[in-house]
């Protein structure tokens, strides 16, 4: 079972034959571990551009519903990145929820935030993230879930495993995450990592160029949807709302 936001919904990783079009890290990890058991069911409830009050108000009882023996959550990206937010009071909301979870007797996993600070425009949300991730650290010692420590993935600092909007993951990088959550769960894997493109340099015209496309292309029309109130996901629903079963894919 897989909660949470465009993390764990798998936005970066296109595969348009896909329900939303993407795939994405929680679909690798269930199709290893339904390589390994046939017994294994997966659903996913992520949906792109949900905060964390909305994913504990609208995903944790449609999961608990499923009686999920394992269950993976990331909220509080989209929460971070507003002009302003209360860390302290949306943590002790998340608080309850895992106690929710994890009361139910399933395997709980959670991730701590990126560590942005190789980010222009992200890197200033660093302070608030560091914070987001004691939280996250005391909530999972309180109930006993387990951590993937994103921040701590000296890997991801490498933009290739990025997206063209730079905020998530490319193919690439969801490839990478998938072998470190199954890593958390010490289960074994195929999974074969993609070799990554060269690097390439730019001059520095060509960078204004790149990042004026990146702002006119990805920057201008997330600030207007926050001006209009609206999200990226408001017409989309669950990719998986009922356990299902995968195919392992290369």
């Amino acid at each position: 079972m897989a909660l949470g936001d465009s993390f764990t919904e798998g936005v970066g990783d296109k595969d348009p034959q896909l329900p939303n079009g993407v795939r994405g890290w929680a679909d690798r990890v269930a199709e290893q571990l339904m390589l390994a058991d046939q017994g294994w069911g997966y659903a996913n409830l992520a949906i792109r551009g949900k905060k964390i009050r909305q994913v504990l108000a609208e995903q944790i009882e449609p999961a608990l519903a499923l009686e999920p023996t394992l269950v993976t959550i990331y909220a509080g990206g989209n929460d971070i990145l507003r002009p302003s937010v209360d860390i302290d009071e949306l943590m002790k909301a998340y608080d309850g929820g895992i106690a929710r979870l994890t009361q139910s007797g399933a395997d709980v996993v959670m991730f701590t935030g990126f560590d942005s600070a190789g980010s222009a425009v992200f890197g200033k949300t660093r302070g608030r993230t560091a914070i987001y991730n004691e939280w996250v650290r005391e909530i999972a010692e309180k109930h006993g879930a387990r951590i993937v420590d994103y921040w701590r993935m000296r890997e991801f600092q490498d933009w290739r495993y990025w997206d063209e909007d730079r905020l998530h993951m490319s193919a690439a990088g969801h490839t990478l995450m998938a072998k470190r959550v199954l890593e958390t769960l010490q289960a074994d894997d195929l999974i074969e990592l993609p070799e990554l493109p060269a690097l390439s340099t730019l001059t520095r015209r060509e960078s204004l160029v790149a990042n004026a496309r990146w702002a006119r292309e990805y920057v201008g029309p997330w600030i207007a949807r926050r001006l209009r109130g609206v999200s990226s996901g408001d017409s989309l629903g669950p990719k998986y709302p009922q356990l299902t079963t995968l195919d392992v894919r290369v």
